[in-house]
């Protein structure tokens, strides 16, 4: 059976920083494309990052850029989501996804971080980011 689990969530000062981790079970893990979501009160779930199965390529959404950085060890089957310089508006539950290799949409060599895009969710972990 499938299965992705989040864990590292917490409230955070702005500015500060968390680890977010994805650990998965079930499938094998370096066959599938992950990605990282995140939805905030009243808004759409959001695509915040993914990373390709080989670990190779990586893509991010504009706001996160440059403060956020995803990462896999696929001898653990996990996947990472390094964020720092938090701000308010990075508040929500963050989830993590994932969608076969040979199923995912493949842009200029990155993965699509598109919602529609993912098979597989997490329950989510969240994050507040609150002084």
């Amino acid at each position: 059976q499938l299965q992705l689990v989040e864990s590292g969530g917490g409230l955070v000062q702005p500015g500060g920083s968390l680890r977010l981790s994805c650990a998965a079970s079930g499938f094998t893990w370096d066959a599938y494309a992950i990605g990282w979501f995140r939805q905030a009160p009243g808004k759409e779930r959001e695509g915040v990052s993914c990373i390709r199965n080989s670990g190779g390529s990586t893509n991010y959404t504009n706001s996160v850029k440059g403060r956020f950085t995803i990462s896999r060890d696929n001898a653990k089957n996990t996947v990472y989501l390094q964020m720092n310089s938090l701000k308010p508006e990075d508040t929500a539950v963050y989830y993590c996804a994932a969608d076969p290799a040979d199923d995912i949409t493949i842009v200029q060599d990155m993965c699509d971080i598109s919602p529609d895009e993912y098979d597989y969710w997490g329950q989510g972990t969240q994050v507040t980011v609150s002084s």
